[in-house]
């Protein structure tokens, strides 16, 4: 009797998997083009039996000129979205490094540059690539152009989403359209686990298993990479957050207590950068205000 409960049990796991990924692949409602006109990003929100594209009211508009230390890679991707805003051929992205380096922040920035020329940009999760096809297919022939932007992508063992992914960036049947373009972030270089198992012969030809997993890295025409900051760099960034916000401190002091911060964080990134400079700017607003200098 128990050995026929498991059963039934694993059975109707098996059968909510199952109905979810039909959920997921729902074919998609009418598109009205005309949101495009009031918006500018979106986000690709799962219903129960479908889902839609919802606009963001208010998106992350951010400055690239406030990226600090990622010239090179600022300035590809600058390079390749202005190539498909304006008509020529251009490649699908994939920014790939370390953690809190700029990698998210680039993307959203190109917006600012490019919104006004008719670049939209939408969100869409991980969990929701089997929608992906779906989504790209209604976006055929609108006149705008679209960048998806799936960010912090990695991929399990076992998880069978990425090979979606592979058929929209190539591969696949139905031809992509022109207007669309995908851009991911990922602190993996290939997006997919490399465990050491892979060269250890569990398999009888484990180089084709290997070759599976960087198949799909391979596919973005264009692989940015983000290092992890230097000392310099870090305080360069620091520096840079400092002035745009006028902060009154002496630059010695300021950079022995972005150290000492960095250190406390066991990190050395942009975010972090920007994460000290929001408390230092809350802490002398607070002494400006008990010091009687605010207030008034």
């Amino acid at each position: 009797m128990e050995k026929w409960d498991r059963i039934i049990s694993k059975m109707d796991r098996l059968l909510d998997k199952v109905e979810g990924i039909l959920q997921t692949v729902s074919p998609l409602p009418d598109l009205d083009p005309s949101i495009f006109e009031s918006h500018i990003a979106f986000r690709w929100v799962k219903r129960k039996d479908a889902g839609s594209i919802i606009p963001v009211e208010h998106p992350h508009l951010f400055d690239l000129d406030n990226l600090v230390g990622v010239d090179a890679a600022r300035a590809e991707l600058i390079r390749n979205s202005a190539q498909f805003v304006d008509g020529y051929p251009a490649n699908n992205v994939l920014l790939w490094g370390e953690r809190g380096t700029g990698k998210s922040s680039c993307v959203k920035g190109l917006l600012r540059i490019f919104a006004p020329k008719g670049l939209r940009l939408i969100e869409v999760q991980k969990n929701d690539l089997l929608s992906l096809t779906s989504i790209v297919r209604s976006l055929r022939g609108i006149p705008y152009r679209f960048i998806m932007f799936c960010d912090d992508l990695s991929f399990d063992e076992g998880e069978i989403s990425y090979r979606e992914l592979k058929a929209v960036l190539e591969g696949g049947i139905e031809q992509k359209p022109e207007n669309v373009l995908l851009y991911a972030t990922s602190n993996r270089r290939h997006l997919m686990p490399e465990p050491m198992d892979d060269n250890l012969g569990r398999e009888i030809h484990p180089e084709e298993a290997l070759s599976e997993k960087l198949s799909l890295a391979d596919r973005f025409g264009l692989n940015l990479s983000f290092y992890a900051f230097s000392q310099e760099t870090y305080l360069a960034v620091v520096e840079h957050y400092a002035a745009r916000m006028a902060l009154p401190i002496e630059k010695d002091l300021l950079r022995t207590d972005a150290l000492r911060w960095a250190l406390s964080k066991g990190q050395r990134s942009g975010r972090s950068a920007r994460q000290f400079i929001d408390d230092l700017a809350g802490r002398l607003k607070i002494r400006g205000y008990n010091d009687g200098e605010g207030g008034r």
